[in-house]
């Protein structure tokens, strides 16, 4: 098909479709920001693969089973992100009762001092819990470039809690997580 003739067809199908779909993402969503993120995935998934939308009455209902599982892929990452932030609260609840409030704020300035690549790295590995694989695909370098910067970051990071009298050893990869917390 075309370029013209595909972008000619897709237009076709969203002004055809789209309020049955924004009706249809509006009633299983919480908000209209994520009515609105919806209703984009949808139509992004049907221009990629618009070679798979079929002809006619069909479209809408393919386009409604698009909408379902991009609903259904939005309402499991909100109960995902939900259930992470619950459990890094009561964590960092508990963490900090065990040590103290001082502690928290010596450690997120240590943290606050090191370089935005150094807490970028250091963030992606404490924080987001990536391998130095997963580290170098999304900083877009090698897995060696990846774990070295890691490295360093932490061996900074070990100096900046030093420097503040706090024992690395004592805090751990935690250390990240604490600093990250509150701000």
């Amino acid at each position: 098909m075309a370029p013209r003739d595909r972008k000619r067809r897709f237009e076709e199908i969203y002004a055809a479709q789209y309020p049955d779909i924004l009706a249809y993402i509006r009633r299983r969503t919480d908000s209209h920001d994520d009515a609105a993120d919806a209703i984009a995935e949808t139509f992004s998934i049907a221009w990629r693969r618009l070679d798979d939308v079929p002809e006619g009455r069909r479209a809408r209902l393919w386009l409604y089973g698009v909408a379902r599982k991009v609903v259904a892929n939005g309402h499991r990452a909100e109960s995902r992100r939900s259930d992470l932030v619950e459990r890094l609260g009561l964590h960092l609840a508990q963490w900090a009762e065990a040590n103290g409030p001082e502690d928290v704020t010596d450690v997120r300035k240590a943290f606050s001092r090191l370089s935005p690549e150094d807490r970028e790295v250091l963030s992606l590995a404490g924080w987001e819990g990536l391998s130095s694989a997963e580290i170098a695909t999304v900083l877009g370098c090698s897995r060696g470039a990846a774990r070295i910067r890691l490295h360093r970051a932490r061996k900074r990071l070990a100096t900046q809690l030093e420097e503040s009298g706090l024992d690395l050893a004592r805090y751990g990869s935690r250390a990240i997580a604490l600093a990250k917390g509150g701000m």
